[in-house]
This record gives C-alpha cells, structure tokens and sequence, in this order.
C-alpha cells in the first residue's frame, strides 16, 4: 500500500492533479519544503499545491520509490523536467525558463495516506539555471 500511495501521489502530481494529491494525504499532513517553512494541515498543503501549479509546470522522470520493511515510511528520487511560469517572490524573474533538477522526498505514511513529505534539490542549481 505505501508504494502505491506514493506513486499515486506522483502520478496526481505529474497530471496536474492537485486534488487528487489531497486525497493521498492525511488531514494533519506535515509538509517540509528544502528551504522554506514548514506547512501544516491539508488547507496549507492546498494552497502550496495551488501556488505551485501557477508557478510551475513541472514533470517527475526517472522515479524509483524505496520503502521500509514494515511501509510506515518510503522515499522517492526522481528528476524534475520543469518550466518557471510566473515570478516567485524572492526568487529569479519567471520569463519560462526550462530546467532539469535532480530531487528526492521522504514520506511517513499513517493508515494508507501520506502524514509528512520532506522533499530536497539544490536550489543554488536550480536558480543558476533559471538565471542563465
């Protein structure tokens, strides 16, 4: 079930699918971004997930899920094929640029659903690239 659970929240996430990445989360989800602060509770995760798809339009290739013996816990690393779409403030001025960034996350999983996500890339690489 934890793999199926990550895989379907990457699937959601790859279609564009916001909602359907709720659904594959807890109410009291922990959300832990590199660099940024920590989200708490579904309404958080959804206006991250809102903000993101304006943002962003971004693809995850090259997926391998990992998970632990007894499923409470997996982790995903993948690539992010992506395309920065409107300014983020306090990041580099959006003008489409394209990029490709390695990444990875870690998941705790409670019940079938996804309680904490922890991703991580290199955001010095990735603002190089958008910068270029």
């Amino acid at each position: 079930m934890t793999r199926a659970t990550i895989e379907a929240y990457y699937a959601a996430f790859n279609a564009g699918d916001a909602q359907a990445m709720l659904d594959c989360v807890t109410d009291d989800i922990e959300h832990r971004v590199n660099e940024g602060a920590i989200r708490l509770g579904k309404d958080k995760f959804a206006e991250f997930c809102s903000h993101m798809g304006v943002s962003y339009r971004e693809t995850l290739k090259d997926m391998v899920i990992f998970v632990n013996e007894d499923a409470s816990r997996g982790a995903a690393e993948f690539v992010v094929h992506g395309e920065y779409l409107q300014t983020d403030p306090g990041l580099p001025e959006a003008k489409g640029q394209t990029y490709i960034l390695p990444a990875g996350a870690f998941f705790d999983l409670r019940d079938g659903k996804i309680s904490r996500v922890t991703t991580f890339y290199n955001l010095n690489d990735w603002v190089a690239q958008v910068s270029a």
